[in-house]
Parts: structure tokens; C-alpha cells; sequence
């Protein structure tokens, strides 16, 4: 791997409420809200912004224009970013290596996704499925029954979890059942509902082991980071308090391993098992540092077999850290405070970029509703299958562990008058202003976009 040649820090974030796929939120108008946040949380205007990474799964080509020409139209580049459900952090990584190794000094990198209701499908029909080649492994090994294909395929690994290392169905719900408890403090979670380990069991079971409540909705919504060198930082020392390093990140793919006739290899298992050993490495940590952790649990299975995978749990053991309370407050570690893709959401190009904005409040002490006491880093965990991976690990940018901030000492420090980690608002005209190119902006790129925000709040 290249050697980094200099840090990359994480100066702003920014995110809407993610929300059910109804149609009502159009993404030129989720993207400009997660922008627009992510830059007044910097205290940069757009004039400032060396280059721009769009991710998105769903839409025409060009669509990130769309969404960045409302902040102004200054010639930047701007990149779109296609990674299946990794494309959000695939952007974190392409802005991350920009910065690093001098092709930019400040990156701004928005997320967003308008989905449609239900399951996931192929769009195109006329040409190769790019996971072809796992559904043909899947066919062979586990047959294929009417529940939806990603269903099956992660379920498929619960199950060869299952009978490898003696895991069982309430293990996988208790993940559920802790993901949905986690998200009660997510001002950003599409679902924020506490449930039971039984209710959780006897809703309706779509490919054993997993029910309907073990699955991650389909989702609209944006996220966004602002992420700038050490010159940039240095020159505003008043901000150093808030930017997060990118201690450690790797982008892996999928390794010969997964056409070994593996259910568990078939979702990914050694490439997220190489990007967290490289990611960890590069930050000079190991697992059992790691305190706080955003996973990518689009489903209950998909999060047992990535915290071995992740080196979080032995192979094979991650059941029994789940049933000793190890993935919550008061356990080992604290995995998914979100409320992870299952209770929060996932609009597919908006989740890396939403768990950087979790973590980044989690490191800034601004997460103080369900914060983890003593955080020295924390690892993110984000999967496309496909396939691509990207882990990432953050510190404190002196180095210390997180300590919890008032939400008042926040509200003066954003100078937005609340804590953005707790209290999900909008923003106003003058805000909106304050973040717009000065010197190339135009308002037929806007539209009523602004409005349409505004009349959310």
C-alpha cells in the first residue's frame, strides 16, 4: 500500500433524517441539506472546496452536479460515485486519497439516495447482473426460494453460522434487538421503536434466520463530510477541537475466497476481514482498542459474521460476545450506537457517509445521549456486495480519548444554537448564504430547493 504523505482530517459532517421511500423528498433537495450542513459544521463557504465526491447508486449520470451546482459553480471537478451499498464511504476513501497525497486541500463529499419501496431490484435486464456469479455459487450450494435475493444470500450465511459455530435464532435477533434499542437516541433514525427479543422472533420470518424486524429498510436521505488537510486545519487553529483524524482506511475487494462455495465468504467475509486488518494497522491500534463501532448491518447475520470478520470476536464466537451484553452500553464494545442500517436506515450512497457522521460526533464528545466513556478510536465497517468494502478508523486530533461536551457548550461552539449529534433541525437563509460560493453561484441552479427544505422544519 502507498504510504500516506500527509493527514486528512474530518472538519465538518452534516446529514438529513433518513425517511421511508415515499416519493416526497427529491435528492437535488436531500443532497443540498447534507451539504449545506456538513459546511456550516466546517465554518467553510463552497468557494473554499478544492473538489467534490457525489455517491449515489440510484439516478442518471451527472446527478452530483445536479446536487453541487446548488452550492455554487465554481469548475471544480466532481466526481460520481457508483459502489453499490459502500459508495458513501468509497467517496470518504477517494476524497481521503486526494488530500493525502496533494491533489486537494479541502473535499466536500455528499451522499444521497431516493430509493424505491421494497426489496432491492435489478434494473437492467438486458445485460450480466454484476453478482451474477454469487447467485449462480448461492443456487448451487443453498437453492433459491421466493424471499427477496439479498435476504437470501445474507441469510444463507447466518444459517452456515449457525451450523458451523452453534449460533441460533435468538442470538441473531438480539443484534436486531439491540440496533432498534440504540436508535431511540438517533434524532436521525428512520425507525426509532424499542422492541422485544420476542417480538423481534415472531415477526414475520422472511429467509431463516431472519424476520422482517432483522433487516435494514429500504430508505431516502443524505449525508455529508467535509474533509481537509493539515494546512488547511493549521491555518484555523479555532477548529482543531472538532476535526477528526483519518487515523487509518482501506477500500478492499472481494478475494478468491468467495466463489469457495462459502455462504459466509459469498457476502464478503475476507475482503472485510482485510480492510479492517489494514485499516487498523495503518492507525497503529488493534481490535480490542476499538470502543465504539459503526457496522454495516443490512442484516442481523451480516453483523454476527463481521464482528469475527472484523476481528471484534474470535471466528466463531461472535454469538456468545452477543449473549453476554458485549455489543452494547456496558459491554465490550458498543456496536452500531446509531442505530445501525436495520433501526436508522439505508439510502444506499448516503450510509458510509451518515456512520462517518456518527463517529466523528462520538470522537468530538458532541454524541453525549450515547456516547462511550474513554473512546481513544472508533471503526467504521461499510460493504457493497459486488463487491467492495471500506474500514475506516478515527481519532481525536490531539489524540485523546472523547469527553462528553454539553449540549449548550456545542450549541456555542456550531454557533447554530444546538447540538447537531442530538437535535435534527434545519437551517436558515442566512446560513444558506454563509456556505454558497460568493463569486460563482447562481440561483436557476437552486430552484426552490431551499425552499422546499425550509418547509420540512
Amino acid at each position: 500500500m502507498v504510504s500516506q504523505k500527509q493527514p486528512v482530517y474530518v472538519l465538518g459532517v452534516g446529514m438529513t433524517k433518513f425517511i421511508k421511500p415515499r416519493g416526497k423528498v427529491d435528492y437535488p433537495e436531500l443532497g443540498f441539506e447534507a451539504g449545506v450542513k456538513a459546511m456550516l459544521d466546517a465554518h467553510i463557504n463552497y468557494d473554499e472546496v478544492d473538489q467534490g465526491v457525489a455517491c449515489y447508486c440510484y439516478g442518471d449520470s451527472t446527478c452530483g452536479q445536479r446536487v453541487f451546482y446548488q452550492f455554487g459553480m465554481t469548475g471544480i471537478p466532481i466526481y460520481n460515485v457508483n459502489n453499490n451499498c459502500s459508495t458513501g464511504s468509497t467517496g470518504l476513501f477517494m476524497g481521503r486519497n486526494m488530500i493525502a497525497h496533494g491533489g486537494a486541500d479541502c473535499v466536500l463529499v455528499v451522499g444521497f439516495e431516493k430509493m424505491f419501496p421494497g426489496s432491492l431490484q435489478t434494473f437492467f435486464q438486458d445485460r450480466a447482473n454484476p453478482t451474477g456469479t454469487s447467485s449462480m455459487i448461492m443456487k448451487e450450494t443453498r437453492g433459491v426460494t421466493k424471499a427477496p435475493g439479498a435476504a437470501q444470500l445474507f441469510g444463507n450465511a447466518g444459517r452456515e453460522h449457525m451450523e458451523k459455530y452453534g449460533s441460533k435464532l435468538e442470538d441473531f435477533a438480539e443484534i436486531a434487538r439491540v440496533n432498534h434499542e440504540h436508535s431511540k437516541r438517533n434524532p436521525y433514525s428512520q425507525f426509532q421503536d424499542e422492541y422485544t427479543l420476542e417480538q423481534i422472533v415472531k415477526s414475520p420470518m422472511l429467509h431463516e434466520p431472519l424476520t422482517k424486524l432483522q433487516c435494514c429498510p429500504t430508505s431516502d436521505g443524505a449525508a455529508a463530510a467535509v474533509l481537509v488537510s493539515q494546512s488547511f486545519l493549521d491555518a484555523r487553529p479555532e477548529l482543531k477541537d472538532q476535526a477528526v483524524l483519518i487515523a487509518g482506511q482501506c477500500l478492499s475487494t472481494d478475494k478468491p475466497e468467495l466463489f469457495n462455495r462459502s455462504a459466509i465468504e459469498l457476502v464478503g467475509f475476507s475482503m472485510s476481514e482485510l480492510a479492517a486488518k489494514k485499516a487498523l494497522e495503518e492507525a497503529q491500534v488493534t481490535p480490542n482498542d476499538v470502543k465504539v463501532c459503526e457496522l454495516h448491518d443490512c442484516f442481523s447475520a451480516n453483523e454476527m459474521i463481521t464482528i469475527e470478520a472484523l476481528g471484534l470476536a474470535p471466528k466463531g464466537k461472535a454469538h456468545e460476545l452477543v449473549r453476554k451484553k458485549g455489543i452494547t452500553y456496558g459491554g465490550k464494545v458498543v456496536i452500531n450506537p446509531s442505530g445501525g442500517l436495520i433501526s436508522k436506515g439505508h439510502p444506499l450512497g448516503a450510509t458510509g457517509l451518515a456512520q462517518c457522521a456518527e463517529l466523528v460526533w462520538h470522537m468530538r464528545g458532541w454524541a453525549n445521549n450515547r456516547s462511550v466513556k474513554d473512546t481513544t478510536c472508533a471503526l467504521q465497517h461499510n460493504l457493497g456486495l459486488g463487491g467492495a468494502v471500506v474500514c475506516t478508523v478515527y481519532k481525536r486530533a490531539d489524540g485523546k480519548a472523547a469527553h462528553d461536551l454539553t449540549n449548550e457548550e456545542i450549541a456555542k461552539k456550531t454557533g447554530l444554537g444546538y447540538n447537531p449529534a442530538v437535535e435534527a433541525k434545519g437551517f436558515t437563509k442566512a446560513q444558506v448564504d454563509a456556505v454558497r460560493s460568493k463569486t460563482a453561484r447562481s440561483e436557476w441552479a437552486l430552484q426552490d430547493t431551499e425552499q422546499k427544505v425550509e418547509a420540512r422544519f
